[in-house]
C-alpha cells in the first residue's frame, strides 16, 4: 500500500512538473517573440522609417523618431513581459502584484513617449514664434505649456493605472475637481494674472524691449513678461510692476509698433508781423539740417491758430529710431531759435500792461 502511494505521488509530481515547465516554457515563446518584434520594430524605425520622412521638408519627424524609439522597444518587450506574466497560472494575488507591476512600468513608458512627441513639437512650434515675432517670445510660452501638458498627462496616466486596478476614479476626479474650485477662489487674482499673462504671450500687444506708454501716462521699455506681472523699465530707470490682468483691460500705446520710427512735434509761436510763409520754410530748413531727421516721410511746418499774443505754428518730422526722439527735438530747438534771431523773427511773450487811474 505504501508503494502505491509513493508512485502516485512520484507520478502527480511529474505531471506537475510537466505542467510547470510546459507554461514556463509558452511564457518564455510568448516573451521571446515580443523580443524580437522589438528587434523589427527598432529595425523598421531606425533605417525605414528615416527614408520615408527624408522627403518631407522639415526635420521635426526624423528628430521625433529619433528620441521615440528607445522607450517604443522597451514597450514592446514589456508588453511582452506582461502577456507572458498573465498566461502563467500564479496564485491570484501573485498574479495581480506581478502583473500589475508590469502594467504600470508600461504605462509610464506611454507616457514618456507622448511627452518626448509633444515636447519636440513645442519645440518646433517655438522656433516658428521665434522666427515671426523674434527671439525671447519662445522661453517664455513653451515652458508654462510644457509644464500645464505634463501635468495633463500625469493625471491620465495616474486614472488609468487606477481604472486598471478597479478603483473608482469618479471620485478622485470629484475631489479634484472640488479641490481646483477651492484653489480658484482662492487664490482667483493670481490666476487672473497668469490668465492675463498667457494671453499677453500668445496676442502679443507688445514684445520685451518695446517702449509703451500707459494710460496713468507712464511710459518706458518692457524689460520682462512674466506669467504673473509684466516690468517696465521707465526712463529714470525705475521698474515698474504691474499686474497682467491690469495690462490685459487697459489701453496702452506701443511706441515702438509698426515701426521703429518717431514722429516728433515742435510747437512755436511768432510775431504777429512775421512772414508766416518764410517762417514755415525756416522751420522746414532747420529740421533738414539735423542728420537724425528722416527725409522721407519729409519735415512739414503749418500754420496752426491766432494765439493772443502770437502766430501758433507747428513743425512735425519724423527719426528713425523712438530713442533719438528727445534728443533730436533738443537739438530742433536749438537751432530754430537761432535761426530765427537771424532772420529777426521774434518769438513774442504775453504782455499785460496796468492803467492806474488817480481820481481826482
Amino acid at each position: 500500500m505504501d508503494s502505491i502511494l509513493d508512485f502516485l505521488r512520484l507520478e502527480a509530481s511529474d505531471h506537475l512538473l510537466l505542467f510547470w515547465l510546459k507554461e514556463i516554457l509558452v511564457a518564455v515563446v510568448i516573451f521571446t517573440v515580443f523580443w524580437g518584434l522589438s528587434l523589427v520594430v527598432r529595425y523598421l524605425l531606425t533605417t525605414w522609417v528615416p527614408r520615408l520622412t527624408a522627403f518631407t521638408r522639415t526635420g521635426l519627424d526624423d528628430r521625433i523618431i529619433q528620441r521615440v524609439t528607445p522607450p517604443t522597444c522597451i514597450l514592446v518587450v514589456f508588453a511582452g513581459l506582461y502577456f507572458a506574466v498573465r498566461s502563467l497560472p500564479l496564485p491570484d494575488k501573485a498574479h495581480v502584484v506581478s502583473s500589475g507591476a508590469v502594467y504600470i512600468f508600461n504605462i509610464i513608458v506611454v507616457t514618456i513617449i507622448v511627452e518626448r512627441i509633444i515636447a519636440e513639437l513645442l519645440e518646433w512650434y517655438g522656433g516658428k514664434l521665434t522666427e515671426r515675432h523674434g527671439a525671447g517670445i519662445d522661453r517664455h510660452i513653451i515652458p508654462p505649456l510644457e509644464k500645464i501638458i505634463t501635468i495633463f498627462l500625469v493625471g491620465i496616466a495616474l486614472m488609468v493605472t487606477l481604472r486598471h486596478f478597479d478603483y473608482d476614479i469618479l471620485s478622485v476626479v470629484t475631489a479634484l475637481g472640488i479641490g481646483s474650485l477651492a484653489i480658484g477662489l482662492a487664490a482667483k487674482d493670481t490666476l487672473a494674472n497668469m490668465i492675463s499673462g498667457f494671453t499677453l504671450m500668445v496676442d502679443r500687444p507688445f514684445r520685451i524691449g518695446d517702449r509703451i506708454q500707459l494710460t496713468t501716462g507712464q511710459w518706458g521699455d518692457v524689460a520682462d513678461i512674466g506669467l504673473r506681472t509684466t516690468k517696465i523699465k521707465t526712463i529714470d530707470n525705475t521698474l515698474l510692476v504691474i499686474p497682467n490682468s491690469e495690462l490685459c483691460n487697459t489701453t496702452l500705446i506701443n511706441l515702438t509698433f509698426p515701426d521703429l520710427r518717431a514722429k516728433g512735434r515742435v510747437n512755436v509761436g511768432v510775431g504777429y508781423e512775421s512772414d508766416v510763409e518764410k517762417v514755415k520754410g525756416i522751420l522746414v530748413d532747420t529740421a533738414l539740417g539735423v542728420p537724425e531727421v528722416l527725409r522721407d516721410p519729409a519735415p512739414e511746418a503749418f500754420f496752426v491758430s491766432f494765439g493772443d499774443s502770437a502766430l501758433s505754428m507747428s513743425l512735425f518730422f519724423w527719426v528713425e529710431d523712438y530713442t533719438r526722439l528727445f534728443a533730436v527735438t533738443d537739438l530742433i530747438n536749438e537751432q530754430i531759435i537761432n535761426r530765427f534771431r537771424e532772420h529777426g523773427i521774434t518769438i513774442p511773450y504775453p504782455i499785460r500792461t496796468v492803467l492806474l487811474e488817480k481820481e481826482s
